[in-house]
């Protein structure tokens, strides 16, 4: 077998597990006592072992996430510095004042938007169960409004992807709260109405705790990543932004 007929075999393999071999007993151990104890008293003498139990392996999940991501979706491809959430909770305009989250969690976007825009893979996982998810979950107004305006005209490309075998399989039907009534600007008789009226639009698929602790971690992920794409790709499509080359002295243009 030639070298690059090798090459292309080794890519078609499926996903090794032992790549990222999921997160350790004691990682497990610490979500579950953080959720019964959410004080700065409890963590802060244990803060070595979310470092090295918790976020070093999320850290190292990240990373293999982008590897795969790398070969069908490289602009979503996110550095772990970036795609991690902190563990420490905003509590400024909160009534819950517990300062610390109790899910671990990453995102991976454009990387011409910033972190909290635009459609996005995300995951994260409790002691309990891992979340994966993919779509739009708090659009900002202008953002609300691209979205709404690219369903009115292209409504029927987008049920099409919806439809599809792979994507209905891995992450089931299509989410998100919606308005009462269509907005202002959009025809009420419009045939992309139920489209139209949602302010999110997302799915998502849970799956039970164990798979956290294991090899599969990685490859359920990736695999329900990869399903979505072609409608996250769709969503994305009013804030894609062209490179343009950079203009030199001498240009005309």
């Amino acid at each position: 077998m030639s070298s690059r007929a090798t090459s292309l075999a080794v890519r078609r393999q499926p996903i090794a597990e032992s790549r990222f071999p999921g997160f350790s007993p004691e990682a497990i151990t610490f979500l579950r006592g953080l959720e019964r104890h959410n004080k700065r008293e409890w963590f802060q003498p244990r803060k070595h072992i979310y470092e090295e139990q918790v976020r070093a392996s999320l850290e190292a999940l990240v990373n293999a996430i982008n590897g795969e991501l790398a070969e069908f979706a490289p602009r979503y491809v996110t550095p772990a510095k970036k795609a991690v959430f902190r563990i420490y909770r905003d509590t400024r305009f909160s009534k819950d004042k517990r300062p610390y989250k109790t899910h671990v969690a990453a995102t991976f976007y454009l990387q011409n938007l910033c972190k909290a825009a635009g459609p996005c893979f995300y995951f994260h996982f409790t002691a309990k169960e891992l979340l994966v998810f993919a779509g739009v979950w708090m659009p900002e107004r202008d953002e609300l409004l691209a979205i709404r305006n690219l369903l009115a005209e292209r409504h029927e490309e987008f049920r099409e992807i919806l439809r599809t075998k792979p994507l209905r399989n891995a992450m089931g039907e299509l989410k998100g709260e919606e308005l009462s009534r269509v907005p202002k600007g959009f025809p009420k008789d419009h045939p992309a109405e139920d489209l139209i009226r949602r302010k999110q639009w997302f799915l998502e698929n849970t799956l039970d705790g164990n798979v956290i602790t294991s090899g599969r971690m990685l490859p359920e992920i990736v695999n329900r990543f990869r399903a979505a794409t072609p409608m996250l790709e769709f969503l994305n499509q009013p804030f894609v932004q062209e490179r343009r080359p950079k203009k030199l002295p001498f240009m005309a243009f």
